[in-house]
């Protein structure tokens, strides 16, 4: 991805959840810098919860090269310390380059997400995509930077040089699905349980931070007792551990249903992908949490294509083979009573938890200036935007007849690290 900023001519975008100051992010910053100065227009988002220590001078020398720095809720901590700004956060993970090419995953800028990091590096996976859909992920990101500053791009355009349409180069079919709090809540959820209803042999899902609802549970149960093998791969090494107590409530309803489990135990599992029958699968941001489904901007891609599936699903099966412990049903199912209560009462409140999240703080993020989101160290203050909000403009439809390529880059955990120059 850095090759692909450092050939760009015309544009780059880039939003992130997280972006450190460390040697990946410092990495990212001289490139940004580098296009900046040779003419590129540079935009740049932020979440303002996930990336919370980013520095003035880090900001400012962007911002002075001409990059367009922009922070999604801003927010300052209170007293000093606390973050209040834990929900609906902007999680997407995407990269856009001069409009014909386009990165979506769930990787992150942080010197965790390679392999010299040691046993804590996670696992990630990213795709790269050329074709008529980086026409969809382009606008996409175009209407949320003017929506976040207030602007309509049809009544006001930025200076974004407008690309030529990208032209089909390979013969994938693929969809970008997104989920917001306006018009999109549900969207990403709903590819999953097509998925799943449509899946006859075999269906993966490997996902960092499982606790999904009540629909998409029943859904894994009835395609198992079809049938098809429902395969799921978890954390066993997670980085938070209410992760694997959360994931654990569950095990018991999944497994007399038929679903296989595994824990992935080499490091923390950090991706966000899913194959089904070799014809069906999806990258991104989107975990199968509260979290994702029902509160944080995400963004996927859909990828209808026999090859790519046929890779992901062997890169999977690699994985369970060589990396991951499964879950012993009988073993597991074996619990002492208050550990079924436990779960029963996790189950149950699942059912209902599309109406309980709705009941937690919602809010339209303004504009602030960096002095409440800088960490201080002295410098002078700038001015950045943050995006609002918004819902999606509009759905995106299906690029089909040979028109895109994708591919998969290495997964994060076995990169060699990036040089900072």
């Amino acid at each position: 991805m850095f090759g692909a900023i450092a050939s760009a001519q015309k544009e780059v975008i880039v939003e992130t959840f997280i972006l450190f100051q460390d040697k990946v992010g410092l990495a990212l910053h001289e490139c940004l810098l580098a296009a900046a100065r040779r003419g590129v227009q540079v935009d740049v988002t932020v979440d303002g919860y996930g990336s919370p220590d980013l520095t003035a001078d880090f900001i400012q020398s962007l911002t002075d090269a001409g990059v367009r720095f922009h922070v999604f809720d801003a927010k300052a901590r209170l007293f000093g310390r606390l973050r209040t700004n834990f929900f609906r956060r902007m999680h997407r993970k995407i990269v856009v380059i001069d409009g014909v090419r386009a990165f979506v995953g769930g990787i992150n800028y942080s010197a965790d997400h390679l392999a010299d990091y040691g046993p804590e590096a996670k696992q990630d996976y990213a795709v790269e995509i050329e074709g008529p859909i980086v026409e969809d992920i382009h606008r996409f990101a175009l209407d949320a930077i003017a929506l976040g500053r207030g602007r309509w791009r049809w009544w006001r355009r930025d200076r974004h040089a407008e690309p030529a349409r990208p032209q089909p180069v390979g013969d994938a079919s693929a969809l970008f699905v997104t989920r917001d709090n306006g018009e999109h809540r549900n969207d990403i959820e709903r590819h999953y349980r097509v998925a799943l209803r449509a899946a006859k042999r075999e269906v993966i899902i490997a996902n960092a931070y499982f606790f999904p609802g009540y629909r998409l549970l029943k859904d894994m149960r009835r395609a198992a007792r079809r049938g098809v093998r429902v395969c799921l791969i978890l954390q066993g090494q997670p980085d938070m551990p209410i992760v694997k107590i959360a994931a654990r409530m569950l095990y018991d309803h999944l497994l007399r249903a038929g679903v296989h489990i595994h824990e992935y135990c080499d490091r923390p599992l950090h991706g966000k992908v899913a194959v089904a029958d070799d014809e069906w699968a999806t990258v991104g941001s989107s975990n199968l949490d509260p979290l994702s489904l029902a509160l944080n901007l995400e963004a996927n891609v859909i990828i209808r294509d026999r090859g790519f599936a046929t890779m992901l699903r062997e890169r999977l099966h690699d994985l369970m083979d060589k990396s991951c412990r499964e879950v012993d049903p009988k073993r597991e199912m074996d619990r002492s009573w208050w550990r079924l209560a436990a779960s029963y009462f996790a189950f149950h409140v699942l059912r209902r938890f599309p109406a309980w999240a709705g009941w937690l703080p919602a809010h339209e993020p303004q504009l602030a200036p960096a002095s409440e989101f800088a960490a201080d160290n002295g410098a002078v203050p700038i001015t950045v935007q943050a995006a609002r909000d918004a819902a999606t403009p509009r759905p995106w439809d299906w690029r089909s007849g040979g028109a895109d390529v994708v591919t998969e880059p290495p997964s994060s955990a076995a990169r060699e690290a990036e040089p900072v120059s």
